[in-house]
């Protein structure tokens, strides 16, 4: 991620994800933290929404 609209294309797709109640994305940390019900929603959810966005995903 290299800008502001980047952060907000992560934090969209997902908020989108079932489930999903709350994502934080730093731009500086290059860090996400996610609010979700696990019984909605996966990580592996996430990483797939993030690479489907067009941003890598390294742990």
């Amino acid at each position: 991620m290299t800008c502001m609209g980047c952060v907000n294309s992560v934090k969209n797709v997902l908020e989108k994800i079932p489930g999903v109640s709350n994502a934080n994305v730093s731009l500086e940390q290059q860090q996400v933290t996610i609010e979700y019900d696990a019984s909605r929603a996966h990580t592996d959810q996430f990483r797939e929404a993030i690479k489907d966005a067009g941003f890598e995903v390294e742990n």
